[in-house]
């Protein structure tokens, strides 16, 4: 589900949870409530999320280039 995928996601990333919700801005009960299966993301906001941190990494490689 999308909670696990959350969590997965985050995990990739080496990021704890407070990192994590920092780097999208997004409040880290809102983050801690979806992680714990309190309250469930949209799930077009999963997308968004894994559409940031690929744009991000690739622009960080081509800057090490």
């Amino acid at each position: 589900g999308l909670k696990e995928e959350l969590i997965e996601m985050r995990a990739r990333t080496g990021m704890n949870r407070k990192e994590f919700s920092a780097y999208f801005g997004i409040p880290y009960r809102t983050m801690q409530d979806w992680e714990l299966g309190n309250r469930q993301m949209p799930d077009y906001l999963l997308r968004l999320m894994a559409y940031k941190l690929e744009m991000d990494y690739i622009h960080k490689k081509r800057e090490q280039e």
